[in-house]
């Protein structure tokens, strides 16, 4: 079979999935893009995250993480959801944790996309990777053509929007490869001026992690640091703002995935109610949700911090 015929192929079989895209790239050590790491590193724009810093040659070179890779399949499923919480006062969790945890639902979708691609073209290797290891994810899209990387420091489509899930499959069998596209930003800078925290710096491009709402809630363990008291904007579990205001995101459509429908029990909680959650609540109600990555201290956490600003 031609590299083309499999190719074509292997997007069939992930559009049944229910992926949005697909694209294909060289396994090849990444070197502009591991000078930019290096520099973002040595700058301390990762914050308390130190496992950004292990592991830097597996994760700008796919030959080292997966000894024999030859293309890495990148692959974009979209999680935009058809209603938000119903109560705007209340505190708000990112639109991507309202539904089921997205890495065990989206794995077992690449499970089930090599064990077909092993089934038509034979005992190809591969390893399948939803934000679980250290791979770049953001960089692989753009060289796979499923968009560029905005000012916002995400992916985006002209066509979807940034409202999806990266995913990526590497393996040994050479296929037919795609070709980043253009950057349409433009002179737009509503993410950058909407970022209350200035996490994005300068015109943008560029993320101090260390200032983001998302990291502040979910990655950083220790008390939020005072310097952002009024600045959480409500949100409590991860952010959305610089995707709200992005220009492109109004070409964004709803999922079809029941896995990441909300429940409605989570939808309807309101404001009081969010604020005097109890671990009996929290428990059933995010028992499959990204949100348990905080665990319920660290939501009340959260939860106080942006009340107490609030006073």
């Amino acid at each position: 079979m031609s590299r083309s015929h499999i190719s074509s192929q292997i997007r069939e079989i992930a559009t049944r999935l229910g992926f949005d895209q697909v694209g294909f790239a060289r396994a090849e050590r990444m070197d502009p893009e591991a000078q930019r790491l290096e520099e973002w590193l040595n700058k301390g724009y990762h914050g308390k995250m130190s496992y950004m810093e292990n592991h830097f040659d597996k994760r700008v070179d796919p030959t080292v993480l997966v000894p024999g890779a030859k293309s890495v399949i990148s692959l974009v499923f979209n999680y935009f959801p058809e209603e938000l919480q119903h109560d705007p006062e209340a505190p708000k969790i990112a639109r991507y944790a309202y539904g089921e945890d997205y890495h065990k639902v989206l794995k077992d979708k690449l499970f089930t996309l090599l064990d077909e691609m092993r089934a038509k073209f034979g005992n190809i290797q591969g390893r399948c990777f939803v934000d679980s290891a250290p791979v770049l994810e953001r960089d692989w899209a753009k060289r796979s053509g499923l968009g560029w990387v905005g000012r916002n420091t995400l992916l985006i489509h002209p066509k979807k929007g940034s409202y999806f899930f990266l995913t990526e499959l590497i393996t040994d069998i050479e296929l037919e490869y795609d070709h980043p596209i253009k950057d349409y930003c433009g002179t737009c800078t509503k993410c950058v001026d909407a970022c209350p925290t200035d996490a994005l710096v300068g015109k943008g491009y560029l993320l101090d992690a260390s200032k983001c709402i998302s990291y502040l809630t979910i990655e950083l363990k220790e008390a939020i640091p005072e310097e952002f008291s009024g600045k959480m904007e409500n949100w409590s579990f991860g952010c959305d703002i610089c995707q709200e205001v992005c220009p492109w995101n109004r070409f964004s459509t709803p999922h079809n995935e029941p896995a990441f429908t909300p429940a409605e029990p989570f939808l309807e909680l309101s404001k009081e109610e969010w604020l005097e959650i109890t671990e009996e609540v929290f428990n059933p109600l995010f028992k499959k949700s990204a949100v348990q990555r905080t665990g319920y201290e660290g939501l009340k956490r959260n939860l106080r911090f942006i009340s107490d600003s609030q006073k």
